[in-house]
């Protein structure tokens, strides 16, 4: 017997009461009768993130630009961003640690906690972690109420994995206070992340 066997056996044989998973199918998650507006929301509050609503006529690379005026390189592979680097193209995703902001498209926002799904379409994934500041780009239709409805549009959809087998939520910018309760923003991904809601 293995020693992770071994104390698997001892938890096993240590275990009181045991319980039964819940039926799935008999919760009632929360839902919103505006699911846009508590996105918005919790973006803005509880993520911490930026926020700006494209309207008919706004042009991205301007909104981009208002929501980082200093930017000196975008990195991105969205068609209607003037990016100076395509993380398609890149030869080392170290590269992308240079890069002051990345632009990607998020496909699924959800309201109940402001996590957007970010499946990977790009050959370099660290864009989405390594840039100081991020943007995502989502639509208004790709708003849920909550995660089980995200995981359900997640499964039921096979182009999220067609190229790449890597997705991940993003919720706002990366920050921790484990150390001397200390807030520090940017400890494993962007210091700063706006979402352009379309």
């Amino acid at each position: 017997m293995s020693s992770r066997e071994e104390i698997l056996s001892r938890l096993r044989k240590n275990t009181r009461e045991t319980y039964d998973m819940p039926d799935l199918g008999s919760l009632n998650p929360i839902t919103f009768s505006d699911p846009v507006a508590e996105f918005i929301t919790k973006t803005t509050t509880t993520a911490g993130a930026g926020l700006i609503e494209m309207k008919t006529g706004d042009n991205l690379n301007d909104l981009i630009r208002q929501a980082y005026p200093d930017v000196t390189t975008v990195a991105s592979n969205l068609p209607d961003v003037k990016a100076g680097i395509d993380p398609d193209t890149v030869a080392d995703a170290k590269e992308l640690m240079k890069i002051d902001v990345g632009v990607i498209e998020g496909k699924i926002g959800v309201a109940e906690n402001a996590c957007i799904w970010i499946p990977q379409q790009m050959k370099e994934k660290s864009v989405c972690f390594a840039v100081q500041r991020l943007i995502v780009v989502l639509s208004r239709d790709a708003i849920v109420n909550n995660m089980h409805e995200a995981y359900a549009r997640i499964a039921a959809s096979q182009e999220y994995f067609q190229q790449y087998k890597f997705g991940t939520f993003i919720s706002g910018p990366s920050k921790t206070a484990d150390i001397e309760s200390a807030l520090v923003y940017g400890a494993q991904a962007a210091r700063a992340l706006t979402v352009i809601l379309r």
